[in-house]
């Protein structure tokens, strides 16, 4: 009777259809593929083009590790002439607003505004 049964459940193994194996395929997923703004990486894998900017106003074309535009090198202060010298930290470094007078209220109506308050 078992061996009957068994025989009977392997004829049924072999009955069921089988369905066709379907190969889904899917884009990589990495660390860029929900990126919005910018890639928040310490390093990149690879270089990018970048517009180098001298001091003197040349250009040159180079591979940069990180995805910009253009580079500007710092200016040296110490061969500028003294005038301009000066200029530039004035417009680096502005000097703090002066205080105005302050606005005093003696010189306004209140009964103009006297039905603003009035219940």
């Amino acid at each position: 009777m078992a061996a009957a049964s068994r025989a009977l459940s392997a004829l049924r193994l072999h009955t069921i259809p089988r369905l066709p194996l379907v190969i889904t395929l899917s884009s990589r997923s990495n660390s860029n593929r929900t990126s919005i703004s910018h890639l928040h990486r310490q390093l990149y894998g690879r270089l990018y083009p970048v517009l180098l900017v001298k001091t003197d106003g040349s250009t040159i074309h180079l591979r940069y590790k990180e995805p910009k535009r253009i580079l500007m090198l710092p200016l040296d202060s110490s061969t500028l002439p003294e005038a301009e010298r000066k200029a530039r930290l004035r417009r680096q470094f502005p000097s703090k607003p002066k205080a105005g007078p302050e606005d005093t209220f003696e010189g306004i109506d209140l009964g103009t505004y006297e039905r603003f308050w009035k219940k």
